[in-house]
């Protein structure tokens, strides 16, 4: 099995610089690999040895969805000052509601914190929380996305472009767009040097108790494959008709860690990409794969996503 070079680049941080190898150009896919993945685009990486383990179309262009949330998070992580309280306008609410995106049903006026609102953006993938989000951070949404997409430049992710905050098909449903191997990097990058992003990731459900200025509020993790997978701890779901269902995903078992993407499972069944996930998981620790996978329950009205 061929297996990506992998080039070392320099990421800056506040304060710091980040030196870290990540994987260049996608080689040919191995002809022996996990079987039954619809995923028109998937692949399996493990950090610890620096390797691509599997992968499918893992350098080809897709549009991601909501999976977009993720870089959302870093830029936000990065930036720090997660304590500041960031007041909900009704512009970020009518935006969501327009748009038709996944909601975390933010209430205007109400105070929280970046903090509180990442977990408002990741797990029941709020596009309002996006929104207020990348508000206050650029400042202003288009300054917000240029941070965006010169974080992805600086993870060396070639073949990526943001085209706005939260994946939602808008200004066409291909303007924002990127690879399966490029997401991994992202997750791979988040999940060494982000401790919040790990804390929050691999959250099922999350209830803030009203008070400080808001409401109360209750969020469920739209990625099924938590607690329905031995050792899955993260990372994002994302889905438009143009990107399919997909999963950006990470588990681990003792000592090992396996980092993936699947990109368009399906466009009907939102359960593809959590059975796809978890044959190329199976594959990859060298279990079996689940004849069947019991996924866990959503309550009703919870984001799909």
């Amino acid at each position: 099995m061929r297996f990506m070079r992998t080039n070392r680049i320099i990421v800056p941080l506040v304060g710091a610089t980040l030196l870290i190898s990540v994987p260049a150009a996608p080689a040919a896919a191995a002809g022996a690999g996990p079987s039954g993945v619809k995923a028109r685009s998937a692949l399996l990486y493990e950090p610890a040895k620096r390797k691509i383990r599997w992968h499918r179309a893992g350098g080809t262009k897709r549009p991601i969805g909501s999976i977009t949330k993720a870089m959302t998070a870093v830029v936000v992580l990065r930036s720090g000052k997660l304590d500041r309280k960031i007041t909900i306008k009704q512009k970020h609410i009518n935006y969501a509601v327009r748009h038709g995106g996944s909601m975390a049903h933010l209430r205007p006026g109400d105070k929280l914190t970046a903090r509180q609102l990442l977990r408002a953006l990741l797990l029941p993938s709020g596009c309002d929380a996006a929104y207020v989000l990348a508000d206050a951070y650029g400042p202003g949404w288009r300054n917000f996305v240029k941070k965006m997409n010169a974080t992805a430049r600086a993870l060396n992710m070639k073949k990526t472009h943001y085209a706005n905050f939260d994946g939602l098909p808008w200004p066409t449903p291909t303007a924002g767009y990127s690879t399966a191997l490029d997401q991994t990097k992202l997750a791979n990058y988040a999940f060494k040097k982000l401790p919040e992003f790990r804390k929050i990731v691999r959250t099922r459900t999350y209830r803030l108790k009203a008070g400080g200025g808001h409401r109360a509020y209750t969020w469920h993790n739209t990625n099924r494959l938590l607690g329905s997978f031995k050792g899955v701890n993260g990372v994002k779901t994302g889905y438009t008709s143009a990107a399919g269902y997909s999963l950006l995903f990470a588990a681990t078992r003792g000592k090992r860690t396996l980092i993936g993407a699947v990109l368009n499972s399906s466009t009907t069944d939102s359960t593809a990409r959590f059975t796809d996930a978890a044959r190329i998981l199976s594959w990859g620790f060298g279990t079996a794969a689940p004849s069947r996978l019991v996924l866990a329950p959503l309550p009703p009205g919870a984001n799909v996503d």
